[in-house]
């Protein structure tokens, strides 16, 4: 699964911490979502869905291989 999400925070000005804080969750889960190594739940697709004002499937692509 590809994402968005480094991209997303350098447009609005967030850090990981800024945005781990903003939906209640480490900033390493953060870091690991943006590295692949973590693909997050519903729930936490959703409240970064909400930060950006995007849907989720902007924010979060599947790949051939998913």
């Amino acid at each position: 699964m590809k994402n968005r999400l480094k991209i997303e925070r350098a447009i609005h000005d967030l850090t990981q911490e800024d945005l781990a804080k903003k939906i209640g969750v480490s900033r390493q889960t953060i870091n690991s979502i943006e590295k692949n190594r973590y693909i997050p739940s519903t729930l936490l697709a959703l409240k970064i869905s909400k930060i950006f004002k995007k849907p989720v499937n902007e924010l979060f692509e599947l790949e051939a291989d998913d």
